[in-house]
């Protein structure tokens, strides 16, 4: 899936109890339906839990993506579900930190993907203590719906950073490819519900 960038979409994310915890499947409007906003707004999580037997559902979106392009193993067949009149096919599963995890929690995501920014893009990246960086791949508005790309180059300003973190954005030289293939991705949001993976 290639020319990403900016294009807008919904999950609805169904959460069952697992071994391990909290488990959710993550299912995507994109690329069948640019999440419209009539249908989105009219979900019903308690509704939707019900119909599919889950513990709970979640909604997270609408969002954006910020990467140029996907490349995705297929897992077997194609799954797709409809929510509302919107049709989703099931990207990834989440094991979740907690049913409401905080910000700037790492969740492992099962997804068999590689993000791919193409060099010249401006990325947008959180710098943790340690020096390891996270790169933005969705930006959203869940918590602020008149966010827009144009906030994001100055958005340290509205993120409550944990102590020793950084927020900045960077023009990339080369292309960065985050490949979670092999192994699950990590994930977490800031206090905005925006959305970064570890690079790899």
């Amino acid at each position: 899936m290639t020319d990403l960038a900016g294009k807008r979409y919904g999950e609805v994310l169904l959460v069952t109890p697992g071994e391990a915890g909290p488990q959710a499947a993550v299912y995507n409007s994109f690329p069948l339906n640019d999440c419209p906003d009539a249908l989105w707004s009219a979900l019903d999580p308690h509704a939707i839990a019900a119909e599919n037997g889950a513990a709970a559902a979640l909604l997270n979106g609408p969002r954006y993506w910020l990467m140029n392009s996907i490349e995705k193993e297929q897992q077997g067949p194609q799954v797709t579900k409809t929510f509302g009149g919107i049709e989703m096919i099931l990207q990834a599963t989440v094991l979740l930190s907690s049913m409401n995890p905080s910000p700037f929690t790492v969740n492992k995501v099962s997804r068999h993907t590689v993000f791919v920014f193409n060099a010249g893009q401006e990325v947008y990246e959180l710098i943790d203590p340690h020096g390891k960086r996270w790169v933005m791949q969705t930006w959203s508005q869940v918590a602020d719906p008149n966010l827009t790309r144009e906030d994001l180059p100055g958005l340290a300003s509205r993120l409550e950073l944990p102590d020793g973190w950084s927020y900045q954005p960077r023009v990339l030289t080369d292309e960065l490819r985050v490949d979670t293939r092999t192994e699950a991705a990590q994930v977490l949001q800031d206090n905005l519900t925006n959305s970064y993976s570890l690079e790899t």
